[in-house]
């Protein structure tokens, strides 16, 4: 049997933490002052707007473009684009919003930015690399995005590519989209080589945000969508959490923020590894903020950095 104190002190933590989830609002950061900033994933401008209405996040992490395309057999013109993005910021007044820019290919065939017939799709031609065979679609919508952030002047419209994986790369979209006159230009960290190259790439971008389905995916080949490798896509694998902390030191090496937007950002015990590991935000399913918020209250930095390293050395 478990002895009656040791139940009761359980039970008392267990009320503890939920009225923190339930109360709590205001900025997220360890019990000993370390912020961590915590953002919504959505998708569309409804998800926006309700995301925004919850008061639980602080701004966006990840705004996915491709909802705008995934519906439409031609690609939607520039004007289409703007009201699309600026719907989506227009909540966010004063906050910070994070655009990612189109994520085709792979399990998100958009009609006009697919090449058809590949073999192997995940390992094709998608996000950012859909700018060779496609070029004007990505000059379209740095367009259209940086127009839409010139209609809300106090929101910080951060914008980021996917699937980078090469200092070359990072530069071509950095100088692209500088060029649209988009203040903060990042890129997604999908694949281990730009998480290997984090302090190279952070070198020429603002920032980077980790995208932790994609990125375990990659490390442990093994497809995201295949039910019977659900123990390789963990993203408690250690050699995931290497890569991430790969990241986060090229981070620190160049004083840029990196974030997680995949999956285990909601995940509350794993966001305190990711906060040891160094994240500085986190983006989620906006349901989750507020698990996420009070597992960091309860725990200071040195707890969370403890936890990280014993996750990474984990067998």
């Amino acid at each position: 049997g478990v002895d009656p104190r040791v139940a009761h002190s359980l039970v008392e933590a267990d009320l503890q933490r939920r009225t923190l989830v339930e109360e709590w609002r205001g900025p997220a950061a360890t019990s000993d002052g370390r912020a961590v900033e915590l953002l919504a994933n959505v998708g569309d401008a409804a998800a926006s707007e309700a995301a925004h209405e919850g008061g639980l996040a602080q701004g966006i992490g990840l705004a996915r473009t491709e909802l705008a395309f995934l519906k439409s057999t031609a690609e939607p013109g520039v004007t289409d684009q703007v009201r699309a993005y600026a719907q989506v910021i227009a909540p966010w007044r004063g906050s910070k919003v994070v655009v990612r820019t189109l994520d085709a290919g792979s399990d998100k065939p958009v009609a006009y930015a697919t090449l058809p017939g590949e073999e192997n799709p995940a390992l094709g031609v998608r996000g950012i690399r859909t700018s060779g065979p496609y070029p004007s679609i990505l000059a379209n919508q740095l367009d259209a995005i940086a127009i839409a952030a010139m209609s809300a002047p106090e929101t910080r419209v951060w914008v980021m590519a996917p699937m980078v994986s090469t200092a070359a790369e990072a530069k071509w979209f950095a100088d692209k989209a500088r060029g649209y006159g988009l203040p903060k230009v990042g890129i997604m960290i999908e694949v281990p080589a730009a998480a290997l190259r984090a302090e190279q790439l952070l070198s020429i971008v603002d920032f980077a945000s980790i995208g932790t389905n994609d990125l375990t995916q990659y490390t442990m080949a093994a497809d995201r969508l295949d039910g019977n490798l659900a123990s390789l896509l963990d993203p408690w694998q250690p050699a995931v959490l290497e890569m991430i902390r790969h990241a986060c030191n090229g981070g620190r090496a160049t004083g840029k923020p990196i974030g997680v937007c995949g999956e285990a950002g909601g995940d509350p015990l794993l966001a305190l590894v990711l906060t040891g590991l160094g994240v500085a935000s986190l983006s989620m399913a906006p349901s989750k903020v507020n698990a996420v918020r009070a597992a960091l209250r309860m725990h200071d930095l040195a707890t969370c950095q403890q936890m990280a390293a014993f996750a990474v050395d984990a067998p």
